[in-house]
C-alpha cells in the first residue's frame, strides 16, 4: 500500500488567517451582565494543560517521550554534509521582496511550536514547556522554557514573542498579512515566561493554536540595534534561537552553516539524535548540469535528484561505479506536489477558459514521460495526487450539497454538479505531436473564442498574434519547453521561450510580467487557512502561492467551508469539492510528480534503518561516519 492513500500520512499545517470581528451591541446593563456571566463561565470551564496539541485524535508523542522514533539517539555529532544550490543571492532574509535569499537562510529560526515528521497533524512545544487553553479555544497561552537562549547568548523572554508576532503582522508579505487581518485580538505578557493569545470569535477553529505558535521567533534587542526590517534585504540571518548559525559566505558561490556549540536545545528530547553535522555548506552553480559535473567530482556531497534524465542516465561515473557515492530512492509520504504551468489571470487573453483549455491540450506528457523522463514520473490531475483528499468521478452527495447552492447563484456551471472530475489531457507516446483529433478540438475551441488561422498560419484576433511567453530561468527545462513550442505552433500560436537569470525570474514571477511560468502546488493533509494564499482572490494581487491571480467567486465561497471542516471526513468532502472545482477553472497545465525522492551522496553519511513517512532529513536526523569519510579521502574520492 502506498503512503501516499492515507489521512494519516500528513504534516504541514496552514499558519496564517483572516476575518473581522462581528460586534454584538446592547444596553450597558445587559453587556456588562453578559460579561459578568463570561466570566463566571470562563471560570468554572476547564483549561486543558498539555505538551502539545491536535487538531484530530491523539498525539503521537506523550510528554515524557526520550527520543522521536525515527532517529538515532546515539548518532555522533561532527563532519560536514555539503548541498547545492542554483543561481545567486543577495540576502538572508527569506521574507522580504527585495532580494534573492541564500539558501537555507531561516534554517537557524524556531517558533513556539514544532512537528514532526512522523505525526500528521501534531504540534509540540519547543520553545514552550507546555500550552492551556480552554475547550472553545477563545485564548492560548505558552508557558515558555525558561533556559531558551538566542544564538548571542541572550535569554529569550515573552517581549521577544510578541515582538516577532507584531513583526510579522506589520511588516510581513502582503498576502500573510492580507489573511491573517483580525485573526487575534489580543496578545497579553502575563510573566516574563508566559505569553498569552486570544482570539477574534471568527477565527478558523483548526488554526488558532497552531497560527499563535507558529511564527519564527526573533531577538527584540537585536532587530532594535541593527535596524534590520522584515520587509527589507538582509545580509546576515535574523538573531534566533536554532541550532545553526552562519558561519561564513561568498555571494552567489558559497553558504556555510556552523552547528551552534552553546545551542540551548541539545538535550531536550525532541532534539536528541538530530542537528548532527558540525557543518552544513551550500555550493551554488549557474545551473543543474554543472552542479551534476560538481557532484561528480567532489565539490559537494549529497545531491536531492531532480532530473529524471540524469537519474536514468547520468549515474555511472567513476565515483558510483567505485561504490564511494551510493545512489538511493526513498518513498516520499507527504502530499505529492503538483507542478504545472500556470496561466496568468490578469492577461485578458488567458482569461476566456477555450484558450487555456486549447493551450493546454498541447503539452504531450505521455511522450515527455515515455522520451524525456524514462517513464519515471506521474501527472498531478489532482492538487492533491495520489491522496484520498483528490477528488475523482461524479461528486458525492456531500459535495453537491458544497456545490449546488454556488450552481443556483450562476458561479458554475450545472455540469459540474454530474461530471466527472476533470483529468488532464491524456495524448499518445510514440510522438510528441498530438493526434488530428486533439488538434482539431483545440483549433474548434480557438475558433469559437475568435482567434482564427490567417494564411499564414498563425492565429490572430483584432489584429494581433497569439503568442505565450513561458518564462523560465533553468537550461534543464528548454527540452521540455520546445517540443510544446513545436505543438504550438502547428496550432498557430507562436510560443517564446523566456529565460532569465534567477533575479529576474523571481522578480517578473512577482510582478506578474508572463504568460505561462512554472509553480509547484504543495498541499498539506489537513487545509485550512493556508489555502486563502493559494486560491483567494484577496490574495491575487501579490502572492508567491497565488502566481495565476485567481480571482474566483465560487472558490472563495468554497474555501471557508474547508477551513470550518472539524473532523477529517467533513474536511475531506470540502477538499473533493474545492479540487473539483479548481481543476474546472483550468488554470494550470499539469506537468508531473514525483512519488519518489532521488538521493545520491558520498559514502560517508547514513540515517536510520526505517525513515518517516514524511521528511528524507538529510539535514536533520542523518549523521557524518568519520571512518568512513578517511576511507574516502585515503582513495582519493574527496
Amino acid at each position: 500500500m502506498k503512503r501516499h492513500q492515507s489521512k494519516a500520512a500528513a504534516i504541514a499545517r496552514a499558519q496564517s488567517l483572516p476575518n473581522s470581528r462581528m460586534l454584538l451591541l446592547g444596553s450597558g446593563m445587559l453587556l456588562a451582565a453578559g460579561l459578568l456571566a463570561s466570566q463566571v463561565l470562563a471560570q468554572d470551564a476547564p483549561i486543558i494543560e498539555s505538551h502539545g496539541y491536535t487538531n484530530f485524535g491523539e498525539l503521537k508523542y506523550p510528554a515524557d517521550f526520550p527520543h522521536l522514533d525515527y532517529v538515532n539517539p546515539d548518532a555522533p555529532k561532527g563532519g560536514e554534509i555539503a548541498i547545492w544550490s542554483q543561481g545567486t543571492f543577495d540576502s538572508f532574509n527569506q521574507y522580504a521582496r527585495q532580494g534573492v535569499p541564500a539558501a537555507l537562510n531561516t534554517i537557524g529560526s524556531e517558533a513556539l511550536l514544532t512537528s514532526t515528521a512522523d505525526d500528521p497533524y501534531g504540534a509540540y512545544c519547543l520553545l514552550c514547556t507546555t500550552l492551556e487553553y480552554p475547550e472553545d479555544l477563545a485564548w492560548v497561552t505558552f508557558n515558555l522554557r525558561d533556559d531558551v537562549t538566542f544564538a548571542d547568548g541572550t535569554p529569550m523572554t515573552a517581549e521577544d514573542v510578541l515582538f516577532s508576532f507584531n513583526l510579522f503582522l506589520e511588516q510581513g508579505i502582503t498576502e500573510y498579512r492580507a489573511i491573517v487581518e483580525g485573526f487575534i485580538d489580543n496578545v497579553e505578557i502575563v510573566s516574563p515566561y508566559e505569553i498569552k493569545f486570544t482570539f477574534n470569535e471568527t477565527a478558523s477553529m483548526r488554526d488558532r493554536v497552531t497560527f499563535a505558535g507558529g511564527t519564527p521567533v526573533f531577538s527584540k534587542a537585536w532587530f532594535e540595534a541593527s535596524g534590520a526590517r522584515l520587509d527589507e534585504s538582509s545580509l546576515e540571518p535574523f538573531m534566533s534561537t536554532g541550532a545553526y548559525v552562519l558561519d561564513s559566505y561568498d555571494f552567489n558561490r558559497q553558504v556555510i552553516y556552523a552547528r551552534n556549540e552553546n545551542y540551548w536545545g541539545d538535550s531536550l528530547p525532541m532534539n536528541v539524535g538530530r542537528n548532527n553535522f558540525d557543518r552544513i555548506r551550500v555550493e551554488y552553480f549557474a545551473d543543474s548540469s554543472a552542479a551534476f559535473e560538481g557532484f561528480k567530482s567532489g565539490a559537494y556531497t549529497f545531491r536531492t535528484e531532480s532530473s529524471s534524465r540524469d537519474w536514468a542516465t547520468g549515474y555511472n561515473f567513476p565515483a558510483l561505479e567505485s561504490g564511494y557515492v551510493v545512489q538511493e530512492t526513498i518513498p516520499d509520504g507527504s502530499v505529492g506536489t503538483a507542478q504545472g504551468f500556470v496561466f496568468n489571470l490578469d492577461d485578458p487573453t488567458w482569461q476566456d477558459p477555450r484558450v487555456r483549455e486549447a493551450l493546454a491540450m498541447m503539452f504531450n506528457f505521455e511522450w515527455s514521460n515515455e522520451t524525456l523522463f524514462y517513464g519515471l514520473y506521474a501527472r498531478p490531475d489532482s492538487f492533491w495526487p495520489n491522496t484520498d483528499l483528490a477528488a475523482s468521478g461524479p461528486p458525492s452527495d456531500g459535495e453537491i450539497a458544497i456545490l449546488q447552492p454556488l450552481v443556483d447563484e450562476g458561479l458554475l456551471p450545472e455540469s459540474i454538479l454530474t461530471n466527472d472530475a476533470v483529468m488532464a489531457p491524456v495524448n499518445g507516446v510514440e510522438e510528441n505531436t498530438p493526434s488530428r483529433a486533439v488538434y482539431r478540438a483545440a483549433g474548434a475551441l480557438l475558433d469559437e473564442a475568435g482567434w482564427v488561422t490567417g494564411s499564414d498560419g498563425v492565429r490572430t484576433k483584432d489584429g494581433e498574434p497569439l503568442e505565450v511567453v513561458i518564462l523560465q530561468f533553468s537550461p534543464l527545462f528548454d527540452r521540455i519547453v520546445n517540443p510544446y513550442i513545436e505543438n504550438l505552433e502547428r496550432l498557430g500560436v507562436k510560443g517564446i521561450l523566456d529565460r532569465v537569470d534567477s533575479a529576474q525570474y523571481v522578480e517578473r514571477r512577482r510582478s506578474g510580467d508572463f504568460d505561462l511560468a512554472n509553480q509547484s502546488f504543495q498541499m498539506s493533509f489537513e487545509p485550512s487557512i493556508g489555502l486563502e494564499q493559494w486560491f483567494a482572490s484577496k490574495t491575487a494581487d501579490d502572492s508567491s502561492r497565488n502566481l495565476m491571480r485567481l480571482r474566483n467567486e465560487a472558490v472563495d465561497r468554497i474555501l471557508p467551508t474547508v477551513i470550518a471542516a472539524s473532523d477529517l471526513e467533513e474536511m475531506a468532502t470540502a477538499v473533493h469539492a474545492l479540487d473539483r472545482v479548481l481543476r474546472s477553472i483550468g488554470f494550470s497545465i499539469p506537468q508531473w510528480y514525483n512519488a519518489d525522492t532521488w538521493v545520491a551522496y558520498y559514502d560517508m553519511y547514513r540515517h536510520p534503518d526505517v525513515l518517516p513517512p514524511l521528511a528524507t532529513g538529510e539535514l536533520d536526523f542523518w549523521w557524518y561516519d568519520a571512518e568512513a569519510a578517511e576511507r574516502l579521502q585515503a582513495a582519493g574520492a574527496l
